[in-house]
């Protein structure tokens, strides 16, 4: 439920702050004077699209803020999503700059527009002035009955199904079309993998080649001076090693005289060490390095063919190993893309799939159609269309995304009148009304637990306005409704009723709302019957609209 609702710097609003009650709420007011506004506003708390034009005249920014009862399921949704705020409330706010960039936030916690716009179809069902034009499409139709048969997610999952069975009839197609030219590039992959697995190519193959025609390329240098390095250590007369080593014995003898010698001492005997290891190391490497021309020779032509298959192929000689494995996949997928059998038996089960799923949403659009279409023409005659009827007729058609189905709501307005689809219903009275019964009785199977029409009354007026307004009140007995209109009939039946009023202050246009008692009431009521200047006559009337038994 939708408790409260605060607009700052909004379109005409400066300032406003409304606090709505369970039930069937009315908002009232001149035309133009902006109730409009208020519902557009709390669409933009819901998610829905920010633009400029939102701020108002001369400001920074425009703030909307809506607050709502939570229920077990939005909890969930909250935990889930990391924004649990409040234990049982549920803050939405959307801030627009005048760029036409926004913020929005759940639970004073930053989140994307299109989240906020998942949560705000939970929370509230808004249907605009012109919603029941949407009902004349097919599609919407379709989508109206899937909902109250609860089946969105189970035509959601026949949408994928039906992509799996296209995308499964393309590739055979393609298949098909070009056998020839897959057959040729197949050939052709296998000749260039054959090649390259004649060298038993090795990981990193390339890089240990180089390091190694390099050592054998340079042995005699390497071994020349390895050599000259171990007697410059220890082999000469004047090596280092025995030099150091006649330098400690002398220091030794010092260091006992004076014992400040001793750091000086204690380094050069750890470099003595290091020496020695150095002289060793050096000595060991001489050793294992030698002059082998014929693996050199063997190094170089193999180095020559990789250097020669990779300029063949245009790659890096190190990259022919990762090219082959490239050239085995799509050899396999050009495999799997020529076998047509194995593709017309996945098309097969793709397409016997999608036709359970599909047998399955039928049934239960059926199912659903038997109980909405009774519900729907109960509350026509509810509103003053007595004799009509109401049907919902399925009929087969073309496979698609949605079903092997086509919907289609269907009115004879009149007794003994055929019926015609709503498309073809003449009266814009008549449309609005079927309308408002579609929606209403659809909406009862609804999880949302706030409903918003805004001026779904229009067309119509005397008794069947009454009748709209009896209506709401009664589907406030399950949903809270909030509801724009100009009808005396409809707002003299709500449970709580806001008046939105335009005035001049400090030389600006500025709208405000308020409560209205139940004494401002009557006036608000008389003010909507007509008249230039209100009458005790028109009050009395207006009064007895309030306390006319519902």
């Amino acid at each position: 439920m939708l408790r409260s609702l605060r607009l700052r710097d909004v379109v005409l609003v400066d300032q406003a702050d409304v606090e709505f009650g369970p039930g069937f709420n009315v908002l009232t007011g001149e035309s133009g004077a902006g109730k409009s506004i208020l519902l557009d506003a709390l669409g933009l708390a819901l998610g829905h699209r920010a633009h400029a034009q939102w701020v108002r005249e001369g400001c920074a920014r425009a703030d909307v803020s809506a607050e709502f009862a939570s229920s077990a399921a939005i909890d969930d949704w909250l935990q889930a999503h990391e924004l649990v705020g409040e234990p049982g409330t549920v803050w939405l706010r959307r801030v627009v700059e005048t760029d036409g960039r926004s913020r929005a936030f759940i639970n004073s916690q930053p989140v994307p527009a299109t989240l906020l716009r998942e949560l705000g179809e939970q929370l509230l069902d808004l249907h605009g002035q012109h919603a029941h034009q949407r009902l004349l499409r097919s599609a919407a139709q379709r989508e109206l009955l899937d909902a109250y048969a609860g089946i969105e997610a189970d035509v959601s999952s026949l949408q994928a199904t039906w992509a799996d069975w296209q995308r499964a009839e393309a590739e055979l197609a393609q298949a098909q079309q070009a056998g020839s030219s897959i057959a040729l590039e197949r050939e052709q992959l296998s000749f260039q993998i054959e090649e390259l697995e004649a060298l038993k190519l090795g990981r990193d193959e390339w890089e240990h080649l180089e390091q190694e025609q390099k050592r054998l390329a340079h042995a005699a240098a390497l071994i020349a001076g390895a050599q000259a390095a171990e007697a410059a250590l220890q082999d000469d007369e004047q090596a280092l090693k025995p030099v150091l080593s006649r330098l400690l014995s002398r220091l030794r003898a010092l260091a006992a005289i004076d014992a400040g010698l001793a750091p000086a001492l204690e380094l050069l005997e750890g470099a003595a060490i290091q020496l020695g290891e150095a002289a060793d190391a050096i000595s060991h490497y001489a050793q294992r390095i030698d002059l082998d021309p014929q693996r050199l020779d063997e190094i170089d032509r193999r180095l020559g063919t990789l250097h020669q298959l990779a300029r063949k192929y245009r790659v890096a000689p190190q990259e022919l190993a990762p090219q082959l494995d490239v050239w085995r996949e799509k050899r396999a997928g050009l495999e799997r893309a020529s076998d047509c059998v194995a593709l017309e038996e996945a098309a097969k089960k793709a397409q016997e799939h999608y036709q359970r799923a599909a047998q399955a949403l039928c049934g239960a659009r059926h199912e659903a159609a038997q109980r909405l279409a009774p519900a729907v023409a109960e509350r026509i005659t509810g509103l003053g269309m007595h004799g009509s009827r109401f049907l919902i007729a399925i009929e087969d058609c073309e496979p698609g995304p949605s079903g092997t189905e086509r919907v289609e709501f269907q009115l004879a307005g009149h007794a003994g009148e055929s019926p015609k689809p709503l498309a073809k219903v003449g009266s814009g009275g008549e449309l609005s009304r079927v309308g408002l019964a579609i929606t209403v009785a659809a909406a009862r199977a609804q999880p949302v637990s706030t409903l918003v029409f805004d001026e779904a009354d229009s067309g119509v007026g005397g008794a069947v306005a009454e009748l709209i307004g009896r209506l709401m009140r009664r589907l406030g007995e399950s949903h809270q409704v909030l509801c724009v209109t100009h009808l005396p009939q409809v707002a003299a039946l709500a449970h709580h009723q806001f008046v939105v009023a335009k005035s001049t202050r400090d030389g600006r246009q500025t709208t405000a709302i308020r409560t209205l008692s139940e004494a401002a009431r009557i006036e608000e009521i008389a003010r909507m019957l007509g008249g230039v200047e209100l009458t005790e006559t028109t009050r009395e009337h207006a009064r007895e609209m309030l306390e006319r038994p519902t």
